[in-house]
């Protein structure tokens, strides 16, 4: 029960930061092009509660990943709707990119701190070793946030930017699969094989190798999700 406590404790704050800043980046991006839906509604902030979704923080800490609340968009306040919304939708996982990042960095340079010279999953934690954790799973959860939402099946991210990449009948088309969407995602990843083998593995690897020498600050993160 400890151990659970830890490990949501240092899952709840990169997690919260990953999700509700791929939202605030989506609702910025379409105010700067001309719809001002996200602010009317209070949705340009960081405050987690105007954000979270309920069923999808529980999932954050059961598998390693969830989701927000979508950020409300008025495609008809653009001037060029289907390009401009290639730019929204793109907005979120950039901004996972970033994060990622960042987080890479912070891992590398953590470890030249005196504060994080014991070993991770030895036996009391160093004062250091939380944050390092924390910048670990910042890591894992905003590389996969990133590659789950470009995915290219609307209403994901990766499904809005090939319907503005599209010709208009062949978007249009692609539009029609929108309702069903999260179902075909959900078997994607949890009934056949490409969740396990051709995305989870592959972000696991990847947080991995930019983790470099602190890579056992990811491993902790993976088994539920990704072996």
């Amino acid at each position: 029960m400890e151990i659970l406590l830890v490990k949501i404790s240092v899952m709840l704050v990169p997690g919260l930061l990953a999700i509700v800043l791929h939202e605030v980046a989506h609702g910025y991006v379409a105010e700067r092009l001309g719809d001002p839906t996200a602010r009317m509604l209070g949705r340009l902030t960081l405050n987690p509660l105007k954000h979270i979704d309920p069923f999808g923080l529980v999932v954050l800490f059961l598998v390693g990943f969830g989701w927000a609340r979508p950020v409300p968009v008025n495609p008809l306040n653009f001037k060029r709707p289907r390009q401009d919304m290639l730019w929204v939708a793109l907005a979120g996982p950039v901004t996972n990119l970033v994060l990622a990042g960042v987080s890479a960095v912070s891992l590398r340079l953590l470890l030249m701190l005196p504060l994080a010279e014991s070993q991770l999953g030895g036996g009391a934690l160093s004062l250091g070793q939380p944050l390092i954790l924390m910048a670990g799973f910042s890591l894992y959860i905003n590389l996969l946030l990133a590659a789950l939402n470009l995915l290219p099946v609307p209403p994901l991210d990766g499904g809005r930017v090939v319907m503005g990449l599209l010709p208009e009948t062949q978007a249009k088309w692609l539009a029609r699969v929108e309702p069903v969407g999260f179902m075909i995602v959900i078997v994607l990843l949890f009934i056949t094989p490409f969740g396990r083998t051709a995305l989870f593995q592959t972000v696991s690897f990847a947080a991995q190798w930019l983790a470099g020498p602190q890579a056992a600050a990811i491993q902790q993160f993976i088994p539920s999700v990704g072996s």
